[in-house]
């Protein structure tokens, strides 16, 4: 037997030997490892530049005859397949190729429905297929994108304080470039220059113009509190036309309808004709509006729910005839040339009326509190609207402006716009005016 300490040394030596062994064959291992993935990188290396070096010269070979293309059909239903990409049996994991449009009717392959292996010369002639292709397509008329069009309109900045508030506006027909706020502009709008009224001057307070209009050269405004205005020489000079001190209401509309004549409208429903430049004017109603209601509520006649206020907002037809909403909106008001009053209507709708105009094959239009848009059935005047939906994003509607039969424009609050193209049936919202802070009130 071999003494206590030998055999605790041995029990302690073999033990370490067996671990030092061990380590050094993993070692060995791990080396081995390391060379062989090393040469695969360099191997991996190697081919792809060489397959680089091939792919250039067969991009640059004017002759496609040597890259196999001769039968290229460039078509977008071959060129973008469902899958358009697709990974070679041949190649490493890491590298994909674009299909092309190949046809090779004569190579046993193409009616395979298998995969098959693709050597460097395929890959090349892929490649450049895939690239007289894109350059094919890149000469195809492309479709126009919608956020591609342009909007008619163009924010135009003006030289007047952030909290002025422009109520009208008005073009010197017989030069669609000069217009008048009474900012003045010569360019078609792109710039304004300030206009003033040496006899408006004088006074110790400031006017409101409530309305503009031009007929030729002559143009009217009127304004609060009670002032007209005349020119004859498209703005370039204004007179000052005296009123009378009895004037039922304050002046809100004008219009010049020919030579010399102009149509003036009270916000107690009096309207106004002159043919003398404004020298003289005949009454064209009998009474205000609070006398006609009054007189219907006592009468019997239905109408007791009228309410006996002013205008709100008046609009003139072509022709001559008129509509003005009441300054609650709890009913509006026509009348034709000819009548000696005023006819009220009750409204036919819950929420209280905005505003009201003349479409322009004759029918009325209505705005809502809360951006709805009504249009009456058939022409003429009318008292049986229907609601037209309208993207107005929640804020009001305040005006409609009509180019045409089949062309408008209806503006609100918040850089609304909308358009119609087919006489009002379906509305379209330009966002020209989105990112202005600001109300449009007065579309023309």
């Amino acid at each position: 037997a071999k003494p206590r300490w030998q055999r605790i040394l041995i029990s302690i030596y073999y033990p370490l030997k067996i671990l030092t062994l061990e380590t050094a064959r993993v070692a060995v291992d791990t080396t081995i490892r390391i060379r062989k993935n090393q040469q695969k990188r360099k191997k991996l290396s190697q081919e792809k530049e060489s397959f680089n070096t091939e792919l250039t010269m067969a991009m640059m070979t004017p002759n496609l005859q040597a890259t196999d293309c001769s039968n290229l059909i460039p078509s977008l239903t071959s060129l973008f397949p469902p899958r358009l990409l697709h990974r070679p049996l041949s190649l490493p994991h890491s590298r994909f190729i674009s299909k092309a449009s190949l046809h090779h009717p004569s190579s046993p392959s193409s009616s395979s429905s298998s995969p098959s292996l693709v050597n460097r010369r395929q890959i090349i002639s892929q490649t450049a297929s895939l690239s007289l292709s894109l350059a094919t397509l890149s000469s195809l008329p492309l479709p126009a994108k919608s956020e591609e069009v342009l909007s008619e309109w163009e924010r135009v900045y003006l030289p007047i304080d952030p909290g002025v508030v422009l109520l009208d506006i008005a073009f010197v027909p017989d030069d669609l470039n000069h217009g008048l706020t009474i900012l003045e502009t010569k360019d078609g709008g792109n710039t304004w220059t300030q206009r003033s009224i040496p006899s408006a001057e004088d006074e110790d307070f400031n006017y409101r113009f409530n309305s503009i209009s031009f007929k030729g050269k002559e143009g009217w405004i009127v304004g609060k509190p009670a002032i007209l205005l005349y020119t004859s020489d498209a703005g370039e000079s204004w007179e000052r036309i005296p009123l009378s001190a009895q004037l039922p209401g304050d002046m809100v509309y004008i219009k010049a309808t020919g030579e010399k004549s102009a149509e003036m409208v009270t916000d107690q429903g009096a309207i106004y004709v002159t043919s003398n430049r404004g020298y003289n004017w005949r009454a064209a109603v009998q009474e205000t509006v609070s006398a006609t209601l009054n007189r219907t509520v006592s009468s019997g006649i239905s109408g007791a729910s009228y309410y006996t206020g002013t205008f709100n907002t008046v609009n003139r037809s072509p022709d001559g005839r008129y509509v003005a909403v009441s300054s609650r909106g709890n009913f509006y008001l026509t009348w034709e040339p000819g009548q000696p009053f005023w006819q009220p209507h009750n409204r036919a709708i819950a929420r209280r009326i905005q505003n009201m105009g003349w479409r322009a094959d004759g029918g009325l239009w209505l705005l809502v509190r809360g951006g709805g848009l009504f249009l009456s059935k058939g022409t003429g005047i009318s008292e049986d609207f229907e609601e037209v939906p309208v993207q107005s994003r929640g804020f009001g509607i305040l005006d409609v402006g009509y180019r045409s039969e089949e062309e408008a424009w209806a503006a609100g609050g918040s850089g609304v716009l909308l358009r119609t193209t087919n006489g009002g049936k379906n509305w379209t919202r330009d966002k020209a005016a989105d990112n202005i802070a600001a109300n449009l009130y007065s579309v023309k």
